[in-house]
């Protein structure tokens, strides 16, 4: 065997209750651009103060909406898929009223160091802006290509325009969809022409981001013809609502984004090749500040920015709900948790890069 280090490390792993005996057949990787723990946890703050929160629309239906008598009801109705179907068969980690710490370490606390961090799995010091340039470290999916039956079975489906610079795609050869330009030599996934058109005439108010309901379209056509075993897909729209201080187009995005969970679970549970063979994580990028004011923002200016949260659920994943008083945790650990999750040590193989979530726990002794 040329690499019998490997195999020695697979064992420990699993000898450490890192992995079960049988993990997932396929992985995949959702995020939404600055999301905060505060509402995934809590649910909607409630809106009092339309001047700092700016343009609320009807701030009475959105309460009615929103709002319940407890954060546990309020955050049951803006987030129903996460707390009825993730929490019951999975985990969900990073509150911080419960003692669940999870941090970005790369002190910047804002986009293209965030999306560095988890998907290659350590901080890089020379990243400090969010600028189209090639990143120079490997991910985890393009890892993940060159191992036994991932080859061409990678793919991502992105809002943000910067992201095929971060994950370099023509080095990486991870097929991408995106509603931009993207490098050359970057291979690009195909869509209905109909999807291409509406994208092209129905530009968001930001020069760089798409509506999230694009992304998810070409994620689920790309599920269904490209069958990939590993696969990104990012949503962008919570964080541009943000920006704007409109906190119910905010709310109306996290709900999306969680509706896409429901809709991806469904499809991947509906096709047999993904049934009980899938497993999906959940995270953001960074964090953002506090209210009234400090939401809007996030970066290394805005400590709170710093805390983040994930989520995780599929084969591997010990169904330990929410999680309290856990060990901390830092958002460099996506990466090494992708690749756990289908049986593959990335932090053993690529220096510097941490281990995986504490998540993955080998089937209790009879």
């Amino acid at each position: 065997m040329k690499h019998p280090f490997l195999l020695l490390a697979f064992l420990v792993a699993v000898g450490a209750g890192l992995l079960q005996a049988a993990p997932a057949e396929n992985v995949i990787l959702v995020t939404a651009d600055g999301l905060r723990w505060q509402e995934v946890f809590r649910g909607a703050e409630d809106i009092s103060w339309e001047k700092a929160f700016g343009n609320q629309g009807n701030s009475n239906a959105v309460r009615k909406e929103f709002l319940r008598s407890t954060p546990e009801q309020s955050r049951a109705a803006l987030m129903p898929f996460l707390w009825d179907t993730v929490a019951s068969k999975g985990q969900i980690w990073g509150n911080r009223d419960k003692g669940s710490e999870v941090r970005v370490t790369n002190g910047r606390n804002f986009s293209y160091p965030g999306y560095n961090e988890f998907l290659t799995g350590k901080p890089d010091p020379r990243i400090d802006s969010n600028d189209k340039i090639l990143n120079p470290n490997t991910n985890v999916f393009e890892w993940l290509q060159g191992r036994p039956g991932f080859g061409g079975r990678v793919a991502a489906t992105i809002n943000w325009d910067v992201l095929p610079w971060i994950l370099n795609t023509p080095r990486s050869r991870i097929p991408v969809w995106s509603g931009f330009d993207v490098p050359d030599g970057t291979e690009l996934l195909p869509v209905p022409s109909a999807l291409t058109e509406i994208v092209e005439r129905g530009r968001t108010p930001w020069s760089g981001v798409l509506l999230d309901t694009y992304v998810a379209y070409a994620a689920k056509h790309t599920l269904r013809t490209f069958r990939p075993r590993a696969m990104y897909i990012s949503f962008g729209e919570t964080d541009d609502w943000a920006h704007e201080g409109h906190y119910e187009r905010y709310l109306r995005a996290v709900r999306e984004f969680d509706r896409f969970l429901g809709e991806l679970w469904a499809l991947v549970q509906s096709m047999p090749e993904y049934r009980d063979k899938t497993a999906i994580l959940v995270s953001v990028d960074h964090g953002r500040g506090p209210t009234p004011v400090a939401w809007k923002s996030h970066g290394k200016e805005i400590a709170e920015s710093a805390s983040i949260w994930f989520a995780a659920m599929g084969p591997g994943v010990a169904p330990l709900g929410e999680r309290s008083n856990t060990p901390p945790a830092v958002q460099a650990q996506v990466a090494a948790t992708v690749a756990a999750l289908v049986g593959h040590d990335f932090a053993s193989a690529i220096p510097e890069t941490r281990p995986p979530f504490q998540i993955l726990e080998a089937a209790p002794k009879p």
